[in-house]
C-alpha cells in the first residue's frame, strides 16, 4: 500500500495577501479521496523530525532562533512567511513526513510527503518558503543508517535546489541533480552535481527529453541505492513564479517518465511535493494529484 504523510499542521493560516498557496495540501488530499485514487488508510500523520534529526543538517543558533523567535526583520522576509510557532511545528512536521516516506519507499518501493521539498533552506537561514531541508534531513538520517549507500536527488521544481545543493557540495554519497528555470530564483545559483538550466523558451518535447535522457544516464552512472523526488509543478504554463511553459499534460509525462523509469530499476522513491503557484488553485491541485495518480497506477 502506497503510504502518503500529511497532517493538519501542513496547513498554516496565512495573511489574505500571501501569495502562498497554501489550501493545496488539503485539497490535494480530498481530490484523492473523493476521486477513489486513495483512501483516508492511505494517509499517515508523520511524527515530527527531532531535534538529533534536524542538526544534523541545520545550525544549531538557527534551530535556536526559530524556536525562540528570535529572528530578525531580514531573516523573516528571506524565508518568504510570517513567523509563528505553529509554522516551525510544521516546518517539524513536514521533515519529519518527509523521513518517515524514506522508509516507508524501502518497503513499498515508493512513497510520498503530502508537502516538502523545502530544497531552498540552508545550513543556517531559510529562503524562498523553505525553513528547514527536508530532503536533506531525510538524506543524513538514512546514510546514517546505510553509510555505504548511495542517493541521487531528482530535483524537477522550476527552482534550483540551491539550499540543497550547498548542503550536499562534499557529500559523495549524495548526486544532486536539478532541472530548473535559468531566468529564475534564486539568481544566484549554487553548484548542484548536474545542473540542467532552461530558456524560458523550453518547449514541452525538449523538456521531456532532457528529463529522460539525463535521468537514465545518471542512474547508469551514478549507480543510486535511493532517490528523492522533488516534484514540483511551478513548471507550468500559468505558474505566477515559474517562467517555463510546459504543458499540464507535460507535467504529468514528466512523472511517468520519473517512475516508469525507477520502477523498472528497482530503486525505491520517497516524494515531496514541491512548489506549484498557478493562477488557478484547481490547476495546481490537478497537477500534484497527478503525480501521485501515476504512481499509483504503476506501484498497486
Amino acid at each position: 500500500m502506497i503510504q502518503i504523510f500529511f497532517n493538519e499542521k501542513y496547513h498554516l493560516e496565512l495573511p489574505p495577501k500571501h501569495r502562498f498557496p497554501m489550501d493545496k495540501y488539503r485539497l490535494t488530499k480530498a481530490q484523492l479521496i473523493y476521486e477513489g485514487t486513495f483512501t483516508e488508510s492511505n494517509f499517515i500523520s508523520p511524527k515530527p523530525a527531532t531535534h538529533e534529526q534536524l542538526v544534523t543538517v541545520h545550525d544549531q543558533s538557527y534551530i535556536d532562533k526559530l524556536n525562540s523567535g528570535n529572528l530578525t526583520r531580514h531573516e523573516i522576509r528571506r524565508s518568504g512567511f510570517p513567523y509563528s510557532r505553529d509554522l516551525v511545528l510544521r516546518e517539524e512536521s513536514i521533515t519529519g513526513g518527509t523521513i518517515a516516506a524514506t522508509y516507508a519507499a524501502m518497503k513499498e518501493s515508493v512513497s510520498f510527503n503530502l508537502a516538502g521539498g523545502t530544497h531552498h533552506a540552508y545550513p543556517d537561514h531559510a529562503e524562498g518558503f523553505c525553513i528547514y531541508n527536508d530532503i536533506a534531513v531525510a538524506a543524513r538520517d538514512y546514510l546514517h543508517k546505510f553509510p555505504n549507500n548511495q542517493i541521487l536527488v531528482v530535483d524537477l521544481d522550476v527552482h534550483q535546489g540551491n539550499g540543497t545543493a550547498h548542503i550536499f557540495k562534499d557529500e559523495p554519497r549524495v548526486f544532486t541533480f536539478s532541472v530548473h528555470g535559468e531566468k529564475n530564483y534564486p539568481m544566484h545559483k549554487e553548484q548542484s552535481d548536474l545542473d540542467i538550466p532552461l530558456a524560458d523558451t523550453t518547449t514541452d518535447r525538449q523538456y521531456l527529453e532532457i528529463v529522460q535522457e539525463n535521468l537514465v544516464e545518471l542512474i547508469d552512472r551514478v549507480k543510486p541505492d535511493f532517490i528523492y523526488f522533488q516534484s514540483g509543478v511551478d513548471i507550468l504554463v500559468n505558474d505566477k513564479l515559474g517562467k517555463v511553459s510546459i504543458s499540464m499534460s507535460a507535467c504529468r509525462e514528466r512523472d511517468m517518465i520519473v517512475f516508469e523509469t525507477l520502477y523498472t530499476k528497482g530503486i525505491p522513491v520517497a516524494v515531496s511535493m514541491g512548489g506549484g503557484y498557478a493562477d488557478r488553485l484547481r490547476d495546481i491541485v490537478e497537477a500534484h494529484c497527478n503525480t501521485f495518480r501515476v504512481a499509483k497506477h504503476l506501484y498497486e
